[in-house]
This record gives C-alpha cells, sequence and structure tokens, in this order.
C-alpha cells in the first residue's frame, strides 16, 4: 500500500492533501460470494444505518451464516416485506438467489474473470447494476483500479477537492483520475472518507 499511497500522492497535490489529512488506509473488505452481492442490493439508496437494519433482519430470518439461494428462497416475500426490503428488492434479491442456484451467475468465476467481464457477468441480475458490480469489485475482489463514476459520494468528494463549479461527469471524472493509475480504489476510499474527514466508511 505504501507505494500505491506514494504515486498518488506525487501525481496529485490534491489528493495528497487529502491522504494526509485523512490518514492511514483502512479500507474494509468483505468475501466475493452471493451474501456480499445480497447485501450490495439491500444498502442501495439507502443509508448505512437504515440498511444495515434491514440486511441483520434479513440475515436473521433466512437463518444462514453465511446467506445462501437456498435461505433466501425459503423465505416467504410477504415475510421479506416485514423485515423492511421493498417489492422491487425482494424480487432482485430472489432474482439473485435463483440464479446463484441454477448456475447463471457464478462468485467462483468472478475471481478469474477481469473488471469488465465481472460487470457483464453481475449486470445479467435484474437488480444489480454497474455501481454494484463496481463495489462488488473494489470491495470483494479487492481490485486496486476501480473508479465508479456513478458514485454520488466519490463525485460530491470530487467537486469539493477540485472546486469544481457542477458535480463532475463521468468523462471529468476519468480525466481527473487518469494519474492515479493504476491505483484508483485507493483514491476512491480517500474521496470517500475526505466527505466526513475521520469517520468511518
Amino acid at each position: 500500500m505504501k507505494k500505491a499511497l506514494s504515486h498518488l500522492t506525487r501525481t496529485d497535490p490534491t489528493l495528497g492533501a487529502i491522504i494526509s489529512r485523512v490518514g492511514r488506509y483502512g479500507i474494509e473488505y468483505r468475501e466475493p460470494t452471493f451474501q456480499t452481492l445480497v447485501r450490495a442490493i439491500v444498502y442501495q439508496q439507502l443509508s448505512g444505518k437504515a440498511a444495515k437494519t434491514i440486511y441483520d433482519r434479513l440475515a436473521a430470518a433466512a437463518k444462514a451464516d453465511p446467506l445462501t439461494p437456498e435461505s433466501i428462497l425459503k423465505l416467504r416475500p410477504a415475510r421479506m416485506r416485514k423485515l423492511g426490503l421493498s417489492k422491487q428488492k425482494i424480487e432482485y434479491i430472489r432474482g439473485l438467489a435463483r440464479m446463484t442456484r441454477d448456475g447463471e451467475v457464478s462468485f467462483e468465476a468472478c475471481t478469474e474473470l477481469d473488471d469488465a467481464g465481472v460487470i457483464d457477468h453481475l449486470t445479467k441480475v435484474k437488480g444489480v447494476g454497474v455501481w454494484s458490480a463496481q463495489m462488488f469489485l473494489l470491495f470483494a475482489l479487492r481490485r486496486h483500479d476501480v473508479l465508479p463514476t456513478g458514485d454520488l459520494g466519490v463525485r460530491v468528494a470530487m467537486k469539493r477537492a477540485y472546486d469544481l463549479p457542477d458535480l463532475p461527469a463521468p468523462a471529468e471524472m476519468e480525466r481527473i483520475a487518469a494519474s492515479w493509475r493504476p491505483y484508483r480504489s485507493v483514491a476512491v476510499w480517500y474521496l470517500w472518507r475526505s466527505l466526513d474527514n475521520q469517520a468511518a466508511m
């Protein structure tokens, strides 16, 4: 990680200042499994606290650790609705469970695919968009060069850090981040952290 931080600090003084302010790199990784992608779906468009509450209820109701497709499919949709999941997310999670059970989605295969291949593979699932696939790349597969251009937090952080008049579009984000390669994931984590100074991701 020392090599990544040295590269980012040397090539981008603005990011270097953020790294200096935030301090030690402390990303929390998850396993590249079915459970992790279910968690990502639950967390879509919710605050962290609300999402954690709903996810913990789901895990308790499924009575499986880790979650499995079978444990999810044993839950009736009405039961899942009472846990706080929207009808749409229930459809997404159950669809992912069926596709994983039937072998249409393979988390083992993801470890062998390049980033674009992982995104193509996971976005076959309804409700799993590019952002969710990128979060899986970053936090589960531990890929070091992911730039989630659709992530609002990254866009807000870039706007503030680089004194931009508006939230940057994907092309502008790519331009700003060009010098960060091959460590864009590390830079992204620091941008997230810059929004709340020392708060944990």
